[in-house]
């Protein structure tokens, strides 16, 4: 997906629809990777001289770049529509038309409201067509919309939505199961309680096909 198209995607919205596109402003792709490392490395220093740590450490002089190279290249590099992944899809020989599941997918993202990590696992089952996918590109789209400051709802509906694109078909389910640690590690401090949310689609609203999934991952 180019620039452009990645924006018209982001953008599009509507008063009376759930927002499922990242937030991004228009000008979100003026600045390259390396233009935008030397601007957060320059604004992380000013707060960690707000805080009063000493720049001048060599344990901290370094990290003001650090953090701006993991944010650009690591954290949130799924906000550059360049690092979408390239979907592989394979003729189904075998005629394979059973639910297919690949279950645990590391999830490590980033909570939009504090910017504290989202720790999880998800869980996508599709029912294959003409075509099935590499099994790597799953856990790659996963990664791509993951990386990016999210909430739990959005992310989920994105990966769905970007999976039925993909296969053609909205015969496609997914669940994520994740830990928020600004729930855990600040305010109300509850280490015990996770999230989980889900998207059905397709032949996945029949309770039976639904029940058959869930018995699989849990």
């Amino acid at each position: 997906m180019n620039t452009k198209n990645f924006m018209e995607e982001i953008m599009k919205s509507n008063t009376n629809e759930v927002i499922t596109s990242t937030l991004l402003r228009e000008d979100a792709f003026e600045l390259n990777d390396e233009q935008k490392i030397y601007q957060i490395e320059h604004h992380f220093a000013q707060i960690m001289k707000t805080l009063g740590l000493d720049l001048n450490d060599d344990s901290l002089s370094n990290t003001p770049r650090r953090v701006a190279k993991m944010f650009v290249k690591e954290t949130f590099s799924g906000l550059n529509p360049i690092n979408e992944p390239e979907v592989t899809l394979f003729e189904n020989k075998y005629d394979y038309n059973r639910m297919l599941v690949e279950k645990n997918i590391t999830l490590f993202s980033t909570c939009e409201h504090h910017f504290v990590p989202i720790i999880g696992k998800v869980h996508v089952a599709y029912f294959p067509d003409k075509e099935v996918i590499g099994l790597s590109k799953i856990n790659r789209i996963v990664q791509y919309y993951a990386k990016r400051p999210q909430v739990q709802e959005r992310l989920t509906i994105q990966i769905a939505e970007a999976l039925k694109s993909i296969f053609g078909h909205d015969d496609v389910a997914v669940l994520i199961e994740a830990d928020h640690l600004c729930v855990a590690s600040r305010g109300i401090k509850d280490t015990n309680s996770n999230t989980v949310t889900s998207s059905y689609s397709g032949k996945f609203e029949n309770q039976n096909i639904k029940q058959e999934f869930l018995s699989y991952v849990k």
